[in-house]
Order: structure tokens, then C-alpha cells, then sequence
């Protein structure tokens, strides 16, 4: 998308989509920062790739609604991104706007919080549409990560003091909250649509709190790797997404036995030296992590029942 134009155009022309579902981006804030070239690669990708999109449905002379699914994470405003993968979006955002406002594209805006789970009512009928699992530092988010942590016998990698609060949504209602997206258009002339995709908020060290009582493993509060506040608070709405009929699904621990299920099964793709996190934000984060070793995380041996 963000380097093959002349293609995407040609696609859009033949496919005469009525919607497009934008995921053509680097999702990931920690692999953003982790160094130069991550950080150039998530601005030219995101950025360029959202400008093509609009130049090519724009140029394919197609009335597609486009919509944008975006891991803001709520962790920085407009004003102030808290990583380059969020400055993007703060960039794409932008963009969204201008070209609403000067070409009339049809525009929804999905302010994604964090997924967790990893199984949809479809994906869990046939195992070869199970969805993958990312427990890095990187790419997995942070309820996955501590009930992989848990399962695993790896005590929880909390990030500072864990008074980050978070937006958090299941992958089923992500994927309801798409088709809701689809189905409810804005005209053409209209501003673009902003939904909070989110289901609820909590704080990471009450997350943390969570797992810890469900495994019996204990929470590891180690230096933050990101530049952001020890404690925020975070107030965000999904009343319109709920009175276009989702019904969200809240965290319960009843839940985590799904991913638990997951994690026991695929356990032995673990590399326990992803676990803890390799990206940092700055120098200054950098040196504060320094005594973080990736070799020290070991795995609970599982035990052995005596016939």
C-alpha cells in the first residue's frame, strides 16, 4: 500500500470494493522506538500508506467507505504522541480530515484500545484459523503478555509502577465493532466518524493484580522502558458503538482460560528471552533498563505426577 500505487489503484478499479478496512500499518508502539530505522520505516509505512489510500480511491473514481482501524492505545493526545507509531496517527488523522473535507471521502475513524483474547466464535471452529499470539516486549500486548507470563511461571512484567490505565477491548468485539463500522456509513459531505472502540478501562498493576490471583504467579515491577507518566487517568466513552447494538465483553477471569488454553498448547514455541522488553524510548530509559537481562527469564518446568 505505501510503496505500490500504481497497483492499489489498479485493485481498487477491478474490485469496486462498497468498503475498504484499512490494516496496512506497523502496529506496534515499542517497535516504533526501539531505533532509527524501526522509526523511519513506521513513518514512511503508516503515513505514506494512508495517503495513497485516500489517492487511490480518490483515483479509481470509487465511493468507498474507508474505514481505519487504529491501535491508539490512548497513551498521548494529538498534541503530545506518546511514541512515533502514535505520532502517526496523530498524522493520519489529519489526513482523514483533509481529505474528507476537499474530496468528500467517506471516512470512519476506529479508536482501537488494547485487544486481548484469541479466538473469535469463528476462528475457534477450525484450528487453522486460530489467530497468532504475541508475547514480546514489542508486538504483545499486556493482558496477553501476563497471561502468558502466568501460565508460563514467569513472574509479570509490570512496567514502573503500573499506574498506566489502559482501554481494553476482546478480539471478538474488535471484530464486531469492524462489521458495526461497515454497516453504519457516513454519507458523503459528512465529517469523519470516530467511534472508541474499547469495552472498558484499568489500571496495568489491577491487570496485573488480576493474573497474579489466577496463576499464582507473582507480579515483577521493573523500570518503565517508555518515556510516559507513572499514573494516568483515562476517560473514554463507547456509548455509540453500544447503541449500534455491542454488547462488550468485560474482562473475567472465566476469559483467560482461553488464552491459558492457547499459551499450554503452543508453550513449547516460547523463547523466554523475548519476553522482557528490548525496545526503549530514549537513552535515559535505555540506561534505567540496563540491568534487565533476557537470559534470566526461565520457564516453570512442569511437574510430574507419580503413578
Amino acid at each position: 500500500v505505501a510503496k505500490e500505487y500504481d497497483l492499489l489503484v489498479e485493485l481498487i478499479k477491478e474490485e469496486q470494493p462498497d468498503s475498504i478496512v484499512h490494516f496496512a500499518e506497523q502496529r506496534a508502539a515499542p517497535y516504533s522506538m526501539k531505533n532509527s530505522k524501526t522509526k523511519r520505516y513506521t513513518v514512511d509505512n503508516n503515513v505514506g500508506g494512508s495517503n495513497n489510500l485516500c489517492c487511490a480511491v480518490i483515483d479509481a473514481d470509487v465511493d468507498a467507505h474507508i474505514v481505519i482501524w487504529e491501535l491508539w492505545e490512548f497513551t498521548g493526545t494529538a498534541l503530545r504522541p506518546g511514541s512515533v507509531y502514535h505520532a502517526t496517527k496523530c498524522l493520519d488523522a489529519l489526513l482523514w480530515q483533509f481529505y474528507q473535507k476537499n474530496d468528500q471521502l467517506r471516512i470512519t475513524d476506529l479508536h482501537q484500545g488494547i485487544v486481548w483474547g484469541t479466538n473469535t466464535p469463528q476462528t475457534v471452529l477450525d484450528e487453522r484459523l486460530v489467530n497468532r499470539f504475541d508475547y514480546d516486549g514489542d508486538y504483545g500486548t499486556v493482558l496477553n503478555r501476563f497471561l502468558m507470563q502466568g501460565a508460563m511461571g514467569v513472574p509479570l512484567t509490570v512496567y514502573g509502577t503500573g499506574g498506566q490505565t489502559r482501554a481494553f477491548i476482546h478480539i471478538t468485539d474488535t471484530a464486531r465493532c469492524i462489521e458495526i463500522a461497515i454497516n453504519n456509513p457516513p454519507e458523503k459531505g459528512d465529517r469523519v466518524e470516530i467511534f472508541n472502540q474499547v469495552a472498558e478501562t484499568r489500571r496495568v498493576r489491577d491487570i496485573a493484580e488480576m493474573v497474579a490471583k489466577l496463576t499464582g504467579v507473582e507480579a515483577n515491577f521493573i523500570p518503565n522502558p517508555r518515556q510516559e507518566a507513572a499514573e494516568n487517568e483515562l476517560d473514554v466513552a463507547n456509548r455509540k458503538f453500544c447503541n449500534l447494538g455491542l454488547d462488550p465483553i468485560t474482562l473475567d477471569t472465566g476469559l483467560f482460560d482461553e488464552v491459558t488454553e492457547i499459551v499450554k498448547k503452543y508453550k513449547y514455541r516460547c523463547d523466554p528471552k523475548k519476553i522482557l522488553p528490548a525496545s526503549f524510548w530514549n537513552k535515559k530509559r535505555a540506561e534505567e533498563c540496563a540491568t534487565l537481562d533476557p537470559n534470566s527469564i526461565e520457564l516453570k518446568e512442569e511437574e510430574t505426577v507419580e503413578p
